[in-house]
């Protein structure tokens, strides 16, 4: 589908921001690889998702911890 027809991608949206990181490094990452990512780093990651509409401001500890989960849970469901 086209970037323009995609909804918008909050903090809130830790699936959405897993799937797209997932599919921007793909099995570069695995499970304990991205538990060991710097917040730092993965807070620039997600600013630069196509279709990511938050702001640095509104991202804290809790959404980082969950879209780690939901990138792992992703990166599990496509090892098979």
């Amino acid at each position: 589908m086209s970037e323009k027809f995609q909804l918008p991608i909050y903090w809130k949206d830790h699936e959405d921001i897993a799937i797209g990181l997932y599919e921007k490094f793909g099995n570069d990452f695995g499970e304990s690889k991205i538990y060991r990512i710097r917040f730092t780093e993965l807070i620039e990651w997600v600013l630069q998702l196509p279709n990511f509409k938050g702001t640095r401001e509104e991202c804290n500890e809790g959404h980082l911890e969950m879209i780690q989960s939901k990138w792992v849970y992703e990166w599990r469901d496509n090892q098979e």
